[in-house]
């Protein structure tokens, strides 16, 4: 089912398409036909309508225009309260005075009181939006008299006369679902509206200095070319509201999409990599679980865990979740033809600069979406509020869930974002201070395989299903986070398992905790030989995993093997010369050592 479809029945749990009586003839260009003396209102020509309705009272409100809003059913009394204050506009009820627009210039004069008072509105409004168009054909005359636009809903029983002064019509039944409905859509657009222009002014005194800057990004990503990318230091990121009940409401609009596509072959474990165990018992699915748990129980919220899966990883993906009984998790199966993962290149691989440009974004997210769609779980998300999605498709243990970044992207309208680090030709700047966004090269990044993707920009891409385009063609306006190495946690080589495994972090309730201890904010680099490429060579060739708290590098290439109680300080690096054997001794300190034969160190223990 399409996004187009879930808006459409969206409108008919409305019943906004049943109309009073079969159409007059004025009417028919929105009737899809009768029944029971009932016309049947086109749902496909409401839609249009409504966004019609909402670009031309956007456009107003970017002038700074006036606006009144026409209700006399005391049904949607209080919905029409609610989003006049919303949207900082007054309630002006004087429109219940007849006359309160031709004869707004004119004083009125009560019996009894030897006073004139002018109850009207000062200056006449630059748009008339009517809710119950049928019961204020007063209000429609003194409208049109005056040329003001007029929004407002019609339905088949209304005459040509009062139809023909509408502006905008929106061809509906006045229900109440549908009311709110249209009342949610105006209060979308005046507080986006709203936002650009307090950016674009300058931003008032009232305004946040943070919002001055949200069209300011806009621009950057627009004005970036194909070859560049706008990129956004994380420590340039408003800090997350401490209300715990607005940070719920936040993280209650997010859905974290999994990608499982990966198989640990290149490390020499026989299932997909999200069931590698690496540290204290538990695989990465199990921490990436362990890590959403914690966020919905210490927020109160609920952010469903989706498992985008091909036929190859499935099972073992299944296995995994047999420990994870009662939990929002949900599993979808990418079709046959689609199983093509840009998991199955090596990240080392994407970040080679001949092909930055294409892999920063996955090639085959179109594919995911159209399986979660076919598979009947993206409505159900739609139908619950759901407006971002946090895609993972990689093995990253860090805590990914962001309260920081999903509020920088909601507040300025960012539709997708990818979290990047910089390549090595990038470096250097990553020790200079936090600085204003900037433009860089696509070949100066690299992506940590985490992308931030909004609702609305997910209908687009199903949109453009079978139309032959690329990732890249599609995110023509990049945007992306440069995060600190606290976010990137990446289980890619056996080198990465030592750090995850050692005391540099310890599993506190089924989540990673780094070690205090280390003052150095980045983890050691660590390059491992191909002698420690299989798992099962890796746990061999180390009796227990050394102690790395002040490692600052570790190079081990050949014969090497190592006891227990080993501690790493500095830089190490091992280098066995060929058809020579290397063995640590247990309890063995190494701080800035070369070590090539095991004459370096002594005697052998092992």
């Amino acid at each position: 089912m399409t996004i187009h479809s879930v808006v459409i029945q969206k409108l008919l749990s409305t019943n906004a398409h049943l109309g009073r009586r079969v159409a007059a003839h004025h009417f028919k260009i929105y009737s899809h036909g009768s029944r029971n003396a009932m016309t049947i209102i086109d749902s496909d020509k409401t839609l249009i309508c409504l966004r019609n309705a909402c670009s031309f009272i956007g456009e107003l409100v970017r002038h700074k225009a006036r606006f009144i809003f026409v209700n006399t059913n005391t049904l949607f009394d209080e919905i029409i309260d609610q989003m006049t204050k919303t949207i900082g506009c007054r309630n002006d009820t004087s429109w219940r005075l007849g006359g309160f627009l031709t004869n707004s210039s004119s004083p009125r004069k009560f019996r009894g009181r030897n006073k004139k008072l002018n109850l009207t509105a000062i200056q006449p409004p630059d748009c008339v939006v009517i809710f119950d168009t049928a019961r204020k054909s007063s209000v429609i005359q003194e409208a049109a008299k005056l040329q003001i636009p007029i929004v407002g809903l019609v339905d088949s029983s209304m005459p040509w006369d009062i139809y023909k002064k509408i502006t905008y019509p929106i061809p509906a039944n006045d229900s109440v679902q549908f009311v709110y409905l249209f009342c949610n859509l105006i209060t979308k657009t005046f507080l986006y509206e709203q936002r650009r222009l307090n950016a674009a002014s300058g931003a008032s005194a009232v305004a946040k200095p943070e919002i001055r800057e949200e069209v300011e990004q806009l621009d950057k990503i627009k004005t970036a070319g194909k070859d560049k990318i706008y990129v956004l230091p994380y420590e340039r990121l408003e800090p997350a509201s401490e209300d715990f009940a607005e940070t719920k409401q936040l993280l209650d609009k997010l859905v974290v999409l999994k990608f499982n596509g990966n198989l640990g072959s290149d490390m020499g474990f026989s299932g997909p990599k999200s069931a590698l165990e690496v540290c204290h018992g538990f695989t990465c699915l199990d921490l990436v679980i362990n890590h959403i748990e914690s966020i919905n129980s210490k927020y109160g919220c609920n952010i469903p865990l989706l498992m985008m899966n091909t036929p190859s990883t499935h099972d073992g993906i299944l296995k995994v979740l047999q420990k994870h009984p009662n939990k929002n998790i949900h599993t979808c199966i990418q079709s046959q033809p689609q199983q093509e993962n840009i998991e199955d290149i090596p990240t080392s691989r994407t970040f080679d600069k001949s092909i930055a440009q294409d892999k920063l974004y996955p090639s085959n997210l179109l594919e995911v979406f159209l399986s979660l769609n076919a598979s009947g779980k993206l409505e159900p998300l739609i139908s619950q509020g759901k407006e971002y999605f946090l895609i993972l498709q990689s093995e990253n243990l860090a805590e990914v869930v962001d309260p920081k970044i999903l509020s920088h992207l909601t507040k300025s309208n960012i539709e997708h974002c990818i979290e990047v680090m910089p390549t090595t030709s990038g470096m250097e700047e990553r020790g200079l201070p936090p600085q204003e966004g900037r433009i860089q090269s696509k070949e100066d990044v690299k992506s940590i395989n985490t992308m931030w993707m909004s609702m609305n920009c997910v209908e687009r891409l199903l949109q453009r299903s079978g139309l032959g385009f690329t990732s890249s063609k599609f995110f023509d306006r990049a945007f992306a986070i440069d995060i600190p190495w606290s976010r990137y946690l990446p289980v890619e080589r056996t080198s990465d398992l030592l750090i995850l495994q050692s005391d540099l972090y310890t599993s506190a309730e089924g989540t990673l905790v780094r070690n205090a201890a280390r003052a150095n904010p980045k983890d050691p680099s660590i390059e491992l030989g191909p002698e420690f490429g299989n798992v099962d060579d890796f746990h061999r060739r180390f009796k227990s995993i050394p102690s790395i708290i002040e490692l600052d590098s570790l190079k081990v290439t050949g014969d090497v093997w190592f006891g227990t109680g080993i501690t790493l300080k500095g830089k190490v690096s091992i280098a066995a010369r060929p058809g020579m054997k290397v063995v640590i001794p247990d309890g063995m300190e190494l701080k800035n050592r070369l070590i090539t034969s095991q004459s370096d160190i002594g005697p052998s223990s092992l």
